[in-house]
């Protein structure tokens, strides 16, 4: 009689130690399960294809940090873009000075304020002058924030006899704000000036 009673005491102690083992085996692979679900998803989630010419190209997302010198030098070349390429049309001017105002400070406003006091705009209507600028490079140093820039540029005034080429030299530097429609980089352009701005070589057009 005892002796049966502790046999179905070990076979219920054996069945409790399995059902245990059982419950924690399936609650590792749960757990398991849904970490590597996760890795899975965030992996998914890095991977963007682009549509090429008929093939589905993989590209891969990666966060700000890894793209802030890049962005950054994107942000300085884009306004000034916006900022030095004009035409003799006083709405081509107005757009895209516009432009430019959303990337900078009032350090911005305040050198387009002075340079349509001085009558630069208006001069370049009136003689029918546009206005291109090509970005050589952009230094930046980003031990230290904000993020201070130096552009260097080539500067062309096209006239309809002559065309005239300027070093452009400008410096200031980058806080971080929020992206926008207006200021996709995410960057405002504070402190800025133009350091050089000087005739290098003037082109003649034969009539």
């Amino acid at each position: 009689m005892f002796s049966k009673l502790r046999n179905i005491d070990n076979a219920f102690n054996h069945i409790r130690l399995f059902s245990f083992l059982l419950i924690l085996a399936c609650v590792l692979i749960s757990g398991f399960s849904i970490i590597k679900s996760y890795q899975a998803i965030n992996v998914a989630q890095d991977r963007i294809y682009i549509l090429a010419g008929g093939k589905a190209l993989e590209a891969f997302a990666s966060g700000r940090k890894d793209n802030i010198p890049v962005e950054a030098r994107d942000h300085v070349r884009t306004f000034h873009q916006f900022f030095f390429t004009l035409d003799p049309d006083d709405k081509v001017i107005q757009t895209n000075i516009s432009k430019a105002l959303y990337l900078g400070d009032q350090s911005v406003k305040a050198q387009y304020d002075n340079l349509k006091e001085g009558g630069y705009y208006t001069n370049l209507i009136s003689a029918n002058i546009s206005q291109e600028i090509a970005v050589d490079s952009v230094a930046l140093d980003m031990d230290q924030y904000p993020y201070r820039f130096r552009c260097y540029a080539i500067q062309k005034l096209i006239r309809a006899t002559s065309t005239v080429t300027r070093n452009l030299i400008t410096e200031g530097t980058l806080r971080n704000v929020s992206r926008s429609d207006n200021n996709p980089h995410g960057f405002l352009i504070e402190r800025w000036e133009i350091i050089t701005n000087r005739d290098t070589t003037l082109q003649n057009v034969r009539p």
